[in-house]
């Protein structure tokens, strides 16, 4: 490395700790903000092909740095700048465009993936790896075969925003705070994935023993096929209306992060290459997993109804046949 670029791009040292961001976009430079606010590091990078817009935003966040821990926010178009890094996230892909399922975007990512993945393992071979970039189940797939990496240190961020828009909906029909509802959303990050209802608890009150909502109603079939509707198509309606999704995934794949900088041993609904977990096999998809400084861990088998499995085992073999048509 050069003198310039030393300074430009100063490598971990002593107890110093950094995270590296592929992506300047809206997903990118949202979780580089929300890292930043949350100081999950010493170092917080950018790297993007577009020189001028990632140093823009990684300047804009720099400027804040006086009213966050204690960090530093640099951003660059050279490979070279996420050198050393303890924890890279890939946000970079294809756009997802209204109308748009996350799967249709899958050919152009995947193939971007061959070019981004190995260029990063040169420089940061020892990081735990994060795959943001939709479809993220298919693209963490591809992205382990082409990297030849563990899936305890690569993984996708799953469902964890899909499992917080259905807390988040569970909470307004209760009044209950979102931090006390307990329910996971597993499988695929899209259309095929399935609320966990059976292992749900409000507090430690099982769902199904909840009683009547703030409007009177049941957590019945149709309410719960309501919010499973909702929570699917939220992203829909957030792309139709503003162009993008980026702060509830932001803060969602910053909670990723500091579980595994801070070894918090949490329970996350990640995308982790499953065996034989319910049956299911050799296909990357959400489960509850323990998630820490080593990466992604143990793998939880919640209680699952027949319909509950039966819905995980449609939505492995709709991962599973698109990974097959990309060559994976």
């Amino acid at each position: 490395m050069s003198e310039k670029a030393k300074t430009l791009y100063p490598t971990k040292r002593g107890d110093r700790s950094k995270i590296a961001i592929i992506g300047a976009g809206a997903v990118g430079a949202t979780l580089a903000y929300a890292c930043v606010i949350a100081g999950h590091a010493s170092e917080v990078v950018l790297y993007d092909i577009n020189k001028q817009k990632v140093q823009a935003e990684a300047l804009d966040i720099a400027h804040g740095i006086q009213f966050t821990p204690m960090s530093a926010v640099s951003g660059s178009d050279d490979i070279e700048i996420c050198r050393d890094a303890d924890v890279v996230i890939v946000t970079a892909g294809a756009k997802q465009k209204p109308g748009q399922s996350r799967l249709d975007l899958a050919d152009a990512t995947v193939g971007l993936m061959k070019t981004i993945i190995p260029a990063v393992q040169e420089v940061a071979p020892d990081a735990v790896y994060i795959l943001v970039t939709n479809p993220v189940d298919v693209v963490t797939y591809a992205s382990l075969k082409i990297s030849g990496l563990s899936p305890e240190q690569m993984f996708g961020s799953g469902t964890v925003l899909d499992t917080a828009r259905l807390r988040y909906l569970v909470s307004l029909e209760t009044g209950v705070a979102v931090q006390n509802i307990h329910a996971y959303v597993a499988g695929e990050h899209g259309d095929s994935e399935v609320p966990l209802w059976s292992s749900a608890e409000i507090g430690n009150v099982p769902l199904r023993h909840w009683g009547p909502t703030l409007s009177g109603q049941q957590f019945d079939t149709e309410l719960r096929e309501r919010i499973r509707k909702d929570v699917v198509e939220s992203a829909y309606r957030i792309i139709e209306g503003k162009g993008a999704t980026n702060y509830a995934v932001g803060l969602a794949v910053s909670q990723i992060v500091g579980a595994v900088m801070r070894d918090e041993q949490r329970v996350l609904t990640i995308s982790t290459l499953l065996k034989d977990w319910e049956g299911i096999s050799d296909v990357c998809m959400a489960a509850p997993t323990i998630v820490g400084r080593n990466g992604a861990g143990r793998v939880l088998t919640p209680p699952l109804t027949l319909a509950e499995r039966d819905g995980l085992t449609e939505s492995a073999q709709r991962l599973r046949e698109a990974a097959r048509k990309l060559g994976f």
